[in-house]
């Protein structure tokens, strides 16, 4: 009989299973390989044969991911579940076992990864086995930020996908290396898995010294210092060469004798480079297919459809949340931010560079014309920029003495939302409240909590020393960095502000020249692939089903051991990060991955913080305990009165048991006199 604005959670806000649900699946890589000339009979019922054969690959199905969004429409946008639904990778061999694409994510109709996620009913309701207060806030020992940026969609890292083939910028080219079977389950070359489903296969690997054999190169114009993959391509950041985006549609065509190209027609038709004094480095905004560029469809007032282009839609639908209103698109998606428009290119002379590459996802090659749309730095503040990464509406850009942040919340109009000072900084990666920067320090921690609200950012005192530290990749509560000769430095990150030293790995002093190490995981096991410079590719498992009963936990603590390396032409300078599977909004709370239900969508930044700060997210940022903080005066003197209470009790049980035997007696002595026939 509760008043509902008396609940810490009103039901007409939030769905009582959220808080009332014990584990949630999440289904993160489904593939779907389709075969010609492969005689089937059809799946739905409807009869007849097929010639084409599609198979049903899952990979990666795990239960301790626990996730939030807002409900569809007709169910009241309350906050739900979410999990992962319909992560489907796509390949298809045509009749002369040529692949024609493999391993291609979707894109929705309307520009949204097809990474696809959806409000849920899980399905295991609890009374007690329920989640607690810091499951959903942050807690009062400040160990669960990588918690948090999984619930709020933001991803971790952790389930990232790499697939068949990891791209290499190999100094002065571009390597594609095969590193697992092609058949499934897919497994990597010197895994544990590839022992157990690849027998002879794997012997035949391990005797030949576990070295790689398969690879595909397109040498870079002039270098290749930095690539990243996303959907049929790869960007590259080429030093004096600029930015250089090669095709790798034909990537497992047999059928195709260059398979890394700079384009599949003459520069008539595309112009797949743009030149820049030195591109330093390169960032997409996501690994994920995302086209901003489409348009939407909208329902007009009196309930007609129309058109209307990607900026139309933005403002329609800042319109419609200004007034309370649902988004008037069909499918009532979020807008698409614009800032996913683009590519960001740090260059060491020139500074940010913008470059359009949505017409990179459109599916029309006549508007294939790269060039770039901006160039920023002003009073060179971005001078010898060195690396770049983007979470959210904003980009973080090391120079040679300090971080800085600039705000792409309008692409082409950026601004410089804060300078932070640092000893030759190499790289950072950024989870929810927080940022990581390795310098010639070692690694060190920034609290960026305030940063879109108020544009301010904090150093946290605590720091981990590292000689020769060049790269930095976080996996939920574990940062790995690449430190250089001394290898690879695994560091605990769950209370980010107190980061420790967890252990070093250097595969027995092989591993010496680490400049840059991405995180995936194929099918049940986490994998490292660690960019070795003079020494190539190497690939670490990280956790292992057969000799890790904890391997399926959130963040299980990582056991490497090499399993496989690939000697590189030139020194192995980057790896291409995985496709993000378990991210559906970015830190900023722009939505890019589609959702399963109409008008369900993940949270907007202003929701995020109203789960995280007082005065309905405007306030001072708030912690939870899943205990009590401290006892009250009144829980004490209750504890005393049912002190005295269970005393009372006592004595007066102690009272009636006595008056119990005496009637007791009573009754015996009334029986024995009325037997013996004598007056009581």
């Amino acid at each position: 009989n509760v008043a509902e604005n008396k609940l810490a959670h009103q039901e007409s806000s939030i769905t009582c299973y959220t808080c009332h649900t014990s584990w949630v699946t999440s289904c993160f890589g489904c593939h779907l390989s389709m075969e010609a000339n492969r005689k089937m009979p059809n799946r739905h019922n409807e009869g007849g044969d097929s010639r084409n054969f599609t198979s049903y690959n899952y990979q990666v199905i795990r239960d301790d991911i626990f996730m939030l969004g807002k409900d569809g429409t007709v169910t009241g946008h309350r906050v739900a579940p979410v999990r992962s639904s319909s992560a489907v990778l796509v390949s298809s061999r045509n009749q002369n076992r040529e692949w024609i694409y493999h391993q291609q994510q979707t894109v929705s109709a309307e520009g949204f990864s097809g990474q696809s996620f959806n409000t849920h009913v899980p399905h295991t309701v609890r009374g007690k086995e329920t989640q607690t207060c810091s499951d959903c806030h942050v807690s009062k020992d400040k160990d669960n930020n990588a918690w948090l940026a999984q619930v709020m969609l933001q991803g971790t890292n952790f389930v990232n996908f790499m697939g068949r083939y990891v791209f290499v910028a190999a100094e002065h080219s571009l390597e594609a290396v095969a590193v697992t079977e092609h058949t499934e389950p897919q497994a990597v070359y010197g895994s544990n898995l590839h022992k157990l489903a690849y027998k002879e296969n794997f012997d035949k690997f391990v005797g030949g010294g576990r070295e790689l054999h398969e690879y595909y190169e397109n040498k870079g114009r002039p270098e290749a210092l930095q690539v990243q993959v996303r959907g049929e391509y790869a960007y590259v950041a080429a030093g004096k060469g600029g930015l250089r985006v090669y095709d790798i549609a034909q990537i497992d065509n047999k059928g195709f004798s260059e398979r890394i190209v700079t384009a599949p027609v003459s520069p008539f038709g595309q112009k797949f480079n743009v030149d820049t004094k030195y591109a330093a480095a390169v960032a997409a905004p996501s690994t994920l297919a995302v086209d901003p560029a489409r348009w939407r469809t909208v329902r007009n007032e009196d309930g007609s459809l129309k058109q209307v282009p990607p900026d139309e839609a933005v403002a329609i639908n800042k319109e419609a949340e200004k007034l309370g209103k649902p988004s008037p698109a069909v499918n009532e998606e979020e807008p698409i931010h614009p800032l996913y428009t683009y590519l960001y290119i740090a260059d060491r002379e020139e500074g940010l560079i913008l470059v359009n590459a949505a017409t990179l996802l459109d599916g029309d090659p006549r508007n294939n014309f790269l060039d770039r749309a901006l160039t920023y730095n002003p009073g060179g503040v971005l001078t010898g920029s060195g690396n770049i990464t983007i979470a959210g509406n904003f980009a973080y850009i090391t120079t040679e003495k300090e971080l800085v942040i600039v705000d792409l919340s309008i692409p082409l109009q950026p601004k410089i939302t804060a300078q932070v000072p640092f000893n030759s900084p190499k790289a950072v990666a950024v989870q929810f409240l927080y940022a990581f920067v390795v310098d010639a320090d070692g690694l060190k921690v920034l609290d960026i909590k305030e940063l879109q609200q108020k544009g301010s950012v904090q150093t946290v005192g605590a720091s981990v020393p590292l000689k020769h530290a060049k790269d930095i990749y976080l996996a939920r509560t574990y940062a790995y960095v690449a430190n250089g000769e001394d290898g690879l430095a695994i560091i605990d990150v769950e209370k980010p502000e107190g980061p420790k030293l967890d252990q070093t790995f250097n595969a027995d002093g092989t591993l010496n020249d680490a400049h840059s190490v991405k995180v995936a995981m194929t099918n049940a096991s986490l994998f490292a692939y660690v960019a070795d410079g003079k020494n190539g590719l190497k690939i670490l498992q990280l956790t292992d089903p057969e000799t890790m009963p904890e391997y399926a936990g959130f963040s299980p603590r990582p056991q490497p051991k090499l399993i496989a390396t690939f000697k590189t032409k030139g020194d192995a300078l980057a790896v291409s990060k995985g496709l993000d599977r378990d991210r559906a909004s970015d830190e900023s709370g722009n939505q890019i991955a589609v959702f399963g239900r109409r008008g369900a969508r993940p949270f907007r930044f202003d929701e995020m913080m109203r789960m995280l700060r007082t005065n309905d997210g405007t306030g001072e940022f708030f912690q939870v305990s899943d205990e009590p903080k401290k006892k009250s005066a009144e829980s004490e003197k209750a504890k005393e009165s049912s002190f005295f209470g269970g005393l009372f009790e006592f004595f007066v049980s102690l009272g009636i048991f006595g008056v119990s035997l005496g009637f007791i007696g009573f009754k015996i002595k009334a029986r024995r006199n009325a037997a013996n026939k004598q007056p009581f």
